[in-house]
This record gives structure tokens, C-alpha cells and sequence, in this order.
């Protein structure tokens, strides 16, 4: 009985080393399918890169489809040569060579040899940095011309506003008569009109000071030069933190102006743009009225809310709809609407 389980175990051993070793366990559709790769290029899994490249080249030349005439030994030349290179592009790669031993080694990891290989193959090819890189980039452009679309646009629309184009013009006619009566040849209307407009323009873009989202685009608002200057604005934000901790909350020292809008704005809610765009005598008002004692605040933003709620019930557009929102109900639709 002990011989006959010695032989058991003999046996189970030659049938492991036939799979490591034989045909049989390699699978279809991953690496060099049913052949070895290591055999396809006539080495042997000891063999370094040299040896592969050396031997690849060698059987290359040998299996050029361009060497072979005939129609049949090109299309043999031609199926051996991509065996040739499939093997090669697996056993020059450190990764996929290892990937491949594994496989070899462990056979009967079946689903596993299958996701490791289309899991590399299916990986970007792109470094993660590049990518990254360029969407900052892509992102970074289409910021700041939208940021210059923006400031063109509130440009156009004060040149049309009579207050501030009838100043301006009155500066581009004088400019205008003055290059006249220099200049030797005169201009046409069409020319004039342009010039005119030109300095109208450049008259109100030197004068008008727009804030907020409509602001003059500057390079250090774009994501780029945020994201490089990250740690700065971090470090700077933790140092004011600190210091606003230390000065006015433990040491009690009273607020100065800057302190004093920064705490209505956040009472508010209203971001540095928004707050920025507001009127240099509406900011005044709020300090007169000492809005940032939160207390007056609250009282503050009560009679603003009731002064909106007031407006809008006596605004007729406001009382439509509230009529029309009491007889039909939100989202509801009848046949006299139509």
C-alpha cells in the first residue's frame, strides 16, 4: 500500500511538471497564444535582453515576408514573422515578462492570467503627469479668454451707456481734431468713426475701474499660476488666521477698516469679486452703519428683506405672476394658457 501511494505521488508530480512544461496550459487569445514565446525565439527563460533582441533581429530577417516569393511561403513568412514580433514585444518588456513567467509558473490561475494581461494592455500609455499637465493647461487658456471675453464685453456695454460715452467723447473729438491738424491727409467719416471709437475705448478702459467677475484679466488669476502659487497662498492664509486669532480674539484690539469689510463680506456672503464690484459709497455706508457687529447686522439685513418683499408686492410684473401662480399652481398647465 505505501508503494502504490508512492506511485500516486510520482505520477501527480510528472502530470504538474507536463503542464509547467508542455503546450497544454498556455491559453489562446493572451501573449503568444498556444506557442511559448521563449521557443518562438529560440532562447530559453534564462536568457537576458541582449540574447532576445540578438535572436529577434535574426529571425526577423530570416522571416521578412518581403525575403519570400510566392504566394504561399510570403503568407507563411508572414504568420511566422508576427508570431516573431508578438514575442518580442512580450519578453523585451521587464513587466510583461514577468507577467508571462507567472502565467508559466501558475497555470491554473486561468482568470487571473487573462485580467493581468488586458489589464496592461488596456492601460493608458501616457504618462498621468502629461495628461494632467495638459488638461491645466487646456483649462487654464480657456479661463483667461473667457476672463478677457468678459472685460470686452462690459467694455462694449459702457460705450454704449450715454453717462460715460458722452465723456469719453468729448476727449476722442479733441484727440481726433488735434491728428487732423497735424496729419497732411485728411480722413475719411468711415476712418474718423473708427479712430473715434478707438479712443473712446481707451478712454474708458483707462478711467473706468471695473471690478468683479467682469474685472481686467490678470496672468496670476488663471489655474496655472494658482496651483504654483498653492503653498504661498496656504501659508499665507494659516499666518493671517494666526494673527487675527492672536489680535483680535485673545488680545480684544479693535478692528480696523479692512477688518471691519471683511467681516461685513462675510456676514454677507458674497465673494472678493462680488464685494469688490460694489460702489465705494455703499461700502462707506456700511461702515457708518457699523454692520460688523453681527447684532446690527441681523437687524440690518431684516429691513433690507423687508424692503425687497415690499418692493416685489408692489411691482405689477411680481403681482402677475403670483395671480397666475395661485390659479394655475406651479408646474400646472390649462387650456386657457394656451
Amino acid at each position: 500500500m505505501l508503494f502504490n501511494y508512492k506511485l500516486l505521488v510520482i505520477n501527480v508530480i510528472i502530470c504538474n511538471i507536463a503542464a509547467v512544461f508542455g503546450h497544454d496550459h498556455l491559453l489562446d487569445g493572451i501573449y503568444c497564444g498556444k506557442e511559448n514565446c521563449y521557443e518562438v525565439l529560440g532562447v530559453t527563460r534564462e536568457a537576458t535582453k541582449n540574447e532576445i533582441g540578438k535572436s529577434y533581429r535574426q529571425l526577423a530577417k530570416k522571416f521578412h515576408p518581403d525575403l519570400h516569393r510566392g504566394d504561399d511561403a510570403k503568407k507563411e513568412a508572414e504568420e511566422k514573422f508576427k508570431e516573431i514580433a508578438t514575442a518580442y514585444e512580450i519578453l523585451r518588456d521587464d513587466e510583461a515578462r514577468s507577467d508571462y513567467d507567472y502565467m508559466l509558473d501558475n497555470p491554473q490561475e486561468y482568470y487571473a492570467h487573462y485580467y493581468r494581461y488586458y489589464r496592461r494592455r488596456m492601460a493608458p500609455k501616457v504618462d498621468v503627469r502629461i495628461v494632467l499637465g495638459v488638461t491645466i493647461t487646456i483649462i487654464s487658456i480657456i479661463q483667461y479668454y473667457s476672463a478677457w471675453s468678459k472685460y470686452d464685453t462690459a467694455i462694449k456695454y459702457f460705450m454704449t451707456v450715454p453717462k460715460y460715452r458722452n465723456r469719453a467723447l468729448d476727449i476722442a473729438k479733441a484727440e481726433t481734431k488735434e491728428s487732423q491738424g497735424k496729419g497732411k491727409n485728411k480722413k475719411s467719416k468711415a476712418e474718423q468713426k473708427e479712430e473715434q471709437d478707438r479712443i473712446i475705448r481707451r478712454v474708458i478702459e483707462e478711467n473706468m475701474d471695473i471690478k468683479g467677475a467682469y474685472a481686467k484679466p490678470e496672468i496670476k488669476d488663471i489655474l496655472w499660476i494658482q496651483l504654483i502659487l498653492l503653498p504661498y497662498t496656504v501659508s499665507y492664509y494659516i499666518y493671517w488666521y494666526a494673527k487675527w486669532l492672536w489680535k483680535f480674539t485673545i488680545l480684544k484690539k479693535p478692528y480696523g477698516e479692512e477688518e471691519k469689510l471683511y467681516l461685513i463680506r462675510k456676514f454677507m456672503q458674497l465673494g472678493q469679486h462680488q464685494f469688490n464690484a460694489l460702489e465705494e459709497s455703499e461700502k462707506e455706508s456700511f461702515l457708518d452703519q457699523e454692520l460688523w457687529i453681527k447684532e446690527k447686522f441681523i437687524v440690518w439685513k431684516e429691513i433690507k428683506d423687508e424692503e425687497t418683499k415690499k418692493a416685489l408686492a408692489e411691482n405689477n410684473k411680481y403681482k402677475q405672476y403670483r395671480r397666475y401662480i395661485k390659479s394655475h399652481g406651479i408646474g400646472r398647465m390649462t387650456f386657457d394658457d394656451s
